[in-house]
């Protein structure tokens, strides 16, 4: 009996030997891509790091979805500090299924595209007529798409054309005319009393043809043609040559979308949220900015810190939320346009002045309680402001 009992118990104290040198290597894979994910894509609005580790003995095995190769060669060399054997089956996005088709241009006026691959999904964002994205991913008629302000979310195959670098370039290099007002229609010949082959917002950008008097003949993405409004359209070359980032152009194209409906993931001059509001018109200012308002309180700089309302220029951002505290982080929920004056611009119930004056009309009591500070864009462009008078890297 005793012989047996001794048996047991140095089964028992091997046994749990194991489970602690097995445990042991758990946490420290799991610190590790804890640690990786932190460092690569702490946001996962514009970066997938969607990677697990399954342990056998002294071998990891790598699965799962990313698009930072450079995370996963950092991966691969601190599991094999450890000591651990790496098989790496990671599906390294864009994924090779789309055959090199990892380019797109959106094809409607404006894109729903959500946060997951259904129409019945929130709606995370939305791009407008000849913007560029790249594709990563495919499901079903679902893809997983990033727009130039980088982020990630989910577009139907309805809503862009999809195109390999080649013909992606040709698109990029090419001429092309945008829309500067809010709405209007591309007709098919050059008269506005003829058939309309699409409406277009403010934004949208179509390859030039040809001028025809008051028209320019346009080509959509996939090859259909058409004629727009020089009157309400430039060539975007022009345009932007002579695009002066003033505090008079962020006050008019703010207010040509007074009134506009609320959408939550609005981003177009037909409907928008309140960081869409913002990111359409510092997009007509000539930079592309981050998509929710808790990532644009990270750009530009720090201005009326005291919070007091002073020290403001037309077209500063006001942030409102929830202040930090001691056992919890500042939350940014809203954002808004200063127009001077005690006034700002925002998009609520739908785009709207209010004021910071008690004694205004517009006072808005509820923002003005829950201020958070303001950022300063104009001569202050931080790592996520991209100036398209530079370049824009999909």
């Amino acid at each position: 009996m005793r012989t047996v009992i001794s048996i047991t118990l140095l089964s028992v104290l091997m046994l749990s030997g194991c489970l602690n040198n097995g445990l042991e290597k758990y946490n420290a894979i799991d610190q590790i891509l804890s640690e990786i994910k932190t460092e690569y894509a702490p946001d996962k609005r514009v970066a997938i790091f969607d990677v697990k580790a399954t342990l056998d003995g002294n071998n990891v095995v790598l699965t799962g979805d990313t698009d930072q190769k450079a995370a996963i060669s950092d991966l691969k060399t601190r599991l094999q500090k450890e000591g651990l054997e790496v098989k790496d089956e990671v599906n390294l996005l864009p994924d090779a299924d789309l055959k090199g088709e990892t380019f797109g241009v959106i094809n409607n006026s404006v894109a729903n595209i959500r946060s997951l691959p259904k129409h019945s999904a929130e709606l995370a964002t939305q791009a407008t007529l000849g913007t560029g994205i790249r594709i990563l991913k495919k499901e079903g008629e679902w893809y997983l798409v990033q727009t130039p302000d980088k982020y990630i979310s989910w577009i139907d195959h309805g809503g862009f054309v999809s195109m390999n670098e080649n013909s992606f370039d040709v698109w990029d290099l090419s001429e092309k005319v945008i829309f500067l007002a809010t709405t209007g229609n591309v007709y098919q010949y050059p008269e506005i009393s003829t058939a309309i082959v699409g409406d277009i917002v403010m934004g949208c950008m179509l390859k030039f043809s040809e001028d025809v008097g008051d028209f320019y003949e346009v080509q959509y993405p996939d090859g259909r043609l058409g004629f727009i409004e020089k009157s309400k359209s430039e060539k975007y070359t022009e345009w932007l040559t002579n695009l002066e980032r003033r505090a008079a152009l962020i006050r008019s194209n703010a207010l040509s979308m007074k009134g506009l409906p609320y959408l939550w993931g609005g981003t177009s001059s037909k409907a928008v949220d309140c960081s869409g509001f913002t990111k359409t018109v510092y997009f007509m200012n000539g930079l592309i900015i981050p998509r929710d308002a808790s990532q644009q309180v990270n750009e530009g700089l720090a201005v009326d810190t005291d919070l007091k309302f002073e020290g403001l220029e037309v077209g500063d951002l006001l942030f409102f939320g929830r202040p930090a505290t001691d056992s919890t982080k500042q939350k940014t929920t809203h954002v808004a346009i200063w127009m001077g004056d005690g006034e700002f611009i925002h998009a609520s119930k739908n785009v709207r002045i209010s004021s910071v004056n008690p004694n205004s009309p517009l006072y808005d009591s509820m923002n003005v309680n829950r201020y958070l500070g303001s950022k300063r864009y104009f001569n202050n462009l931080t790592k996520g402001i991209v100036d398209l008078k530079e370049k824009v890297v999909l």
